[in-house]
């Protein structure tokens, strides 16, 4: 279990006087991961005020091809991200002194990969030369490519094997350990990735009078639908505290076969960190939501979006103790997307660029 929250709060009351450092970070932010939110992370970091400019989907298609979500959707997911505090949709592809000056920013931040025009030219080039431009670390491991080649290859070698079979284990002594330890209060496990996860998690605990949410599932490809499904769930409680259950990849893969889930359990805690709806993530949740899990976290409300809920192992409801407490409830968020549309988009891209591409040749 890994609490959550805004990082920059404390700083933002030791201003006192001092005018605030305003930072300007723009991109596509297309199929928003937890590489475009830690870089959003280092730019908050380095001042106290972020602006995320996000282009448009004819800019990024003029300069890259086209993107796989709308801009309304990339405007909603990067508002969503915790350290950004304000967005500017619409930002121009490329970054100018003039951007700078009209949003009162001190200076840009971006990662440390090069940034072309579709003419070959840095993006950055002006803000760089006038020294308004600062750098922060690529995230390794994760890029938009990446997750793409995941879903078109059908590979499943980035699914964590390891982790998995020793967190089952700790989890499945729970309530036979004399001590009575929670199988949830601790990442040592992680350890060896366990950095990135604690920059993320910054938060505090429950407070009096807060409404204690549980949800859990994969979260996969943490997308528009899923955030639209938390900002709902957030907006009924008036102190929300939501708590996210993220299953284990061979629990996903049980249940949603191929080669799914696309983002691994690391990957997918990070993305959920990310998310200012969120106050807990639950690493590797039991599937069935049980009775020790309600008591351990005081759970008050459980909910579920509309998506189809599938058996346990045994034949059971998952929901079954929740539903007998009457704690249990499903959630319309209104956005019917899921992973599999997302994944449905990306072929049918994929395939436009191909035949884009042999027309070119025989033309």
């Amino acid at each position: 279990m890994i609490r959550n929250g805004h990082s920059g709060s404390s700083a933002e009351r030791e201003l006192g006087s001092r005018r605030p450092v305003r930072v300007w970070c723009d991109g596509c932010f297309d199929m928003v991961h937890y590489g475009h939110s830690n870089q959003l992370r280092q730019a908050r970091a380095m001042g106290d005020y972020l602006i995320a400019g996000v282009h448009t989907d004819e800019e990024i298609s003029c300069h890259k091809g086209p993107p796989v979500f709308t801009q309304e959707e990339r405007y909603k997911m990067v508002r969503a991200i915790k350290w950004v505090d304000e967005i500017v949709p619409g930002a121009p592809y490329v970054t100018t002194l003039e951007t700078l000056d009209k949003y009162n920013c001190d200076f840009c931040v971006h990662g440390n990969d090069i940034t072309l025009t579709v003419d070959g030219k840095d993006t950055y080039e002006e803000v760089k030369t006038a020294g308004r431009y600062r750098e922060c670390q690529r995230t390794q491991g994760v890029s938009t490519t990446d997750l793409v080649g995941r879903m078109l290859l059908m590979t499943k070698t980035h699914h964590s094997v390891g982790v998995n079979s020793d967190y089952q284990q700790h989890r499945d002594n729970f309530g036979k350990d004399a001590r009575g330890c929670s199988p949830w209060t601790g990442v040592s496990q992680f350890l060896q990735t366990s950095q990135k996860i604690m920059q993320f998690a910054s938060g505090k605990e429950p407070e009096p009078g807060d409404t204690i949410i549980y949800v859990a599932g994969a979260f996969d490809l943490f997308h528009i639908g899923h955030i639209d499904f938390l900002e709902k769930v957030h907006s009924l409680a008036p102190k929300p505290y939501i708590i996210v259950g993220l299953h284990f990849d061979q629990e996903v893969n049980v249940y949603k076969g191929k080669n799914y889930p696309i983002m691994n359990i690391h990957e997918r805690t990070l993305s959920v960190l990310a998310c200012r709806y969120v106050s807990e993530v639950v690493i590797g949740a039991p599937y069935a939501v049980t009775a020790d899990l309600i008591d351990h976290f005081k759970v008050d409300m459980v909910y579920h979006g509309k998506t189809e809920v599938l058996p346990d192992k045994d034949g059971s409801d998952p929901y079954a103790e929740p539903k007998r407490r009457g704690i249990f409830q499903t959630v319309d968020s209104g956005n019917s997307l899921s992973t599999d549309d997302i994944v449905q988009r990306i072929i049918k891209n994929s395939t436009n660029t191909f035949r884009s591409a042999v027309q070119r040749c025989n033309g």
